[in-house]
C-alpha cells in the first residue's frame, strides 16, 4: 500500500509500506557484506530498520553486525508517516561493540540517551522538530530536492544535537546491475559516526522520481571505502 506525502501541495513522492530495499556492499572490488533498509508497520507504529552484515570473507578478520531502529507514532506529519519516539542502535564492528537508545518525548522537548553498556543515561533539550539519524535519511528522500541547494533537519544522535545540511549536488545518470538510473546526489554533512563508523563523506544517489529510491551509497569506514548497491527488495 503506498502512502503519499504532500509538500507545498503537490506530490513530492511516494512511500511503500512495507518497503525493502536490499544491498550489496563492496570494499576494494570484493563482495563485503550485505545490507537491508526496511519500512514496516507493525500495527501500533511504523518502524524504519537498517541492517549490515559482514560476507563470510571478511567476517574472518573485520565482523560486522549492525542494526539500527528508528519507532515512530502513527501521527500526522508532512513528510513522514508519524513521530520518531524510539531509536535504538546495536553496532559490533571488529573488535568495536556499541548498544545506545534514545528515547524522545518531543512534546516535553527532551530526549534521553542510553548507553546499555556502559549503564549511562543523559538528558538533553531538543526541539519538537527533532529525528534521529536514521528517520532524518527517509524525511530527507520526500523534500523537494534542488540541485546547487542545501535542505535542512533536526537531529539528535549520539548526545549531539544539531542541524543537519544535506547539499543537492548534481542531477547524474548512472548504472547498476538493476539497469540505468536518472538520479540526485546528496551529501549529508553528517557530525557524528551515523549508523556506521565512518570516516568520511556520505554520498546517497536517490532516483529523480516519485520514490526516490537511494540506489548507490558511498562512504568511507575503518576498514577503506565502502559502495552499497541497491539489487533488490520490494519498493
Amino acid at each position: 500500500m503506498a502512502s503519499l506525502f504532500l509538500i507545498g501541495g503537490s506530490v513530492a513522492t511516494a512511500l511503500t509500506i512495507p518497503e525493502r530495499l536490499e544491498y550489496d556492499l563492496t570494499w576494494a572490488g570484493i563482495l563485503a557484506g550485505t545490507a537491508v533498509l526496511e519500512v514496516k508497520d507493525t500495527g501500533s507504529d511504523i518502524q524504519f530498520i537498517s541492517r549490515a552484515i559482514s560476507s563470510p570473507v571478511v567476517t574472518v578478520f573485520y565482523k560486522v553486525e549492525d542494526t539500527a531502529v528508528s519507532s515512530l507514532r502513527k501521527v500526522p506529519h508532512k513528510t513522514l508517516p508519524g513521530i520518531p519516539y524510539n531509536y535504538r542502535v546495536k553496532m559490533a564492528e571488529g573488535s568495536s561493540r556499541k548498544d545506545r537508545e534514545v528515547i524522545f518525548d518531543l512534546k516535553a522537548g527532551k530526549a534521553t540517551f542510553i548507553n546499555h553498556l556502559e549503564n549511562e543515561t543523559l538528558s538533553y533539550d531538543v526541539g519538537e522538530s527533532t529525528m534521529d539519524a536514521l528517520t532524518c535519511f527517509f524525511h530527507v528522500r520526500y523534500l523537494p530536492l534542488k540541485v546547487g541547494t542545501s535542505v535542512y533537519a533536526q537531529i539528535f544522535d549520539n548526545k549531539k544535537y544539531y542541524r543537519v545540511e544535506v547539499q543537492v549536488l548534481k542531477k547524474e545518470e548512472i548504472e547498476t546491475p538493476l539497469g540505468k538510473f536518472n538520479t540526485i546526489l546528496i551529501k549529508p554533512i553528517l557530525l557524528t559516526e551515523g549508523i556506521f563508523q565512518r570516516k568520511g563523506d556520505v554520498l546517497i544517489w536517490l532516483t529523480d522520481d516519485g520514490k526516490r529510491l537511494p540506489v548507490l551509497l558511498k562512504t568511507k569506514v575503518k576498514i577503506g571505502a565502502i559502495m552499497a548497491t541497491l539489487t533488490g527488495g520490494i519498493y
